[in-house]
């Protein structure tokens, strides 16, 4: 009994000591995380002026048209995303130039419909990924959730009772005891109910993070992920002009590959076009990845969903998994729920070691 008190004792100390470090920082990604679950449903309720037009029976305009548009009013900006829900016919096409600015256009016609600035949804996905201080924000954040998965494991072993008469006693909470007791068990209890779930979205989050958490993952599947095929290199090249090339380029990928829901184009940091069809899936997202010379329009290598491994599978569906949208609104209900429970933890925390700081105090002063 004494040794199993020492060693509740030690994990205390650390479960405290991590929770003052990183207490902000789980408490700012809980919070954003919580609000960007719900970031579809958001921007659907508050943005509807761009994101869509009144529906029309008329085919989709293309891309040719869109991107010429877009020179125009862009003053020949840089393309670096253009993003098609091919789900809703209604929905406006986004163009995006930067960072920071998107230009949303209507997909009967071509005409520009809004232009915007990045709003207060992506800065709280810069808040979650960065703390807004970009790549030293992202160590530290990367870190501090490596920390909470410790903190989680140890809160494990410190919720469990000594005796299995008190088990019932771990795993409820006396609201009709004192504020102390109460915001004990709402540390206590809540924490463990929502462990298991923190941490798979913890663990999920770090797969983006750390390649070792996407080995670890793999390895766990039993295979490895699979390599995009290359396509051996055309004698050819098209002359067509940017916008006829990336039209053309979207056009045969969904003749060849129809039933599509989301589509984006996009020129990554390795000077490659990508281009990224998404279809509806109950379980597992299923995606078609295709890399092209963006100068040209060859096709340099390809994934398909029809080929993953359950690596690959894994992979696919981390982000579904991270948000809670693996499972639809019930799952990004949960997630918001446990990212609550996530966020009170730190205060509920602090307040538990200040109460007890300050009785230290009254019985040295005693």
């Amino acid at each position: 009994m004494a040794k199993n008190r020492k060693f509740k004792n030690a994990i205390l100390q650390i479960h405290l000591w991590l929770g003052l470090a990183t207490g902000l920082v789980v408490f700012i990604v809980s919070v954003t995380g919580c609000l960007y679950v719900f970031e579809k449903e958001i921007r659907d309720l508050t943005e509807k002026d761009k994101l869509y037009v009144p529906l029309a029976q008329r085919a989709f305009v293309g891309l040719a048209p869109i991107i010429k548009n877009f020179e125009k009013v862009s003053h020949k900006a840089k393309i670096t995303s253009i993003r098609i829900n091919n789900y809703r016919p209604d929905a406006t096409v986004a163009v995006l130039s930067g960072k920071n600015k998107v230009f949303y256009f209507n997909p009967y016609t071509a005409a520009l419909v809004k232009k915007s600035k990045t709003d207060w949804l992506d800065t709280v996905e810069d808040l979650h990924r960065t703390l807004l201080l970009g790549e030293p924000g992202k160590f530290i954040m990367n870190w501090s959730v490596v920390i909470f998965v410790i903190m989680l494991i140890s809160g494990w072993i410190l919720w469990f009772p000594d005796q299995m008469r008190l088990l019932r006693q771990s795993l409820t909470i006396k609201w009709n005891a004192s504020f102390k007791r109460v915001n004990y068990d709402l540390h206590n209890v809540l924490g463990f109910y929502a462990s298991g779930i923190l941490i798979v979205i913890a663990l999920s989050g770090l797969y983006f993070a750390f390649d070792s958490v996407k080995t670890g993952a793999t390895f766990l599947t039993g295979n490895q992920l699979s390599k995009p095929v290359k396509v051996p290199a055309a004698k050819s090249f098209s002359a067509d002009s940017v916008p006829q090339r990336y039209d053309k380029l979207y056009k045969e990928a969904m003749l060849q590959y129809p039933g599509v829901s989301e589509t984006a184009l996009s020129i990554r940091k390795t000077g490659d076009l990508r281009l990224r069809m998404i279809y509806a899936s109950p379980w597992a997202r299923n995606q078609n990845v295709f890399y092209f010379n963006p100068g040209t329009g060859q096709m340099l290598r390809y994934k398909l969903f029809k080929d993953f491994k359950l690596s690959d599978k894994l992979e696919s569906t981390n982000y579904d998994l991270h948000t809670g949208q693996l499972f639809g609104l019930f799952g990004k209900i949960v997630a918001c729920i446990v990212s609550l429970i996530s966020a009170s933890l730190p205060i509920t925390g602090l307040i538990i070691w200040l109460k007890k700081k300050k009785k230290t105090k009254k019985k040295q002063f005693a």
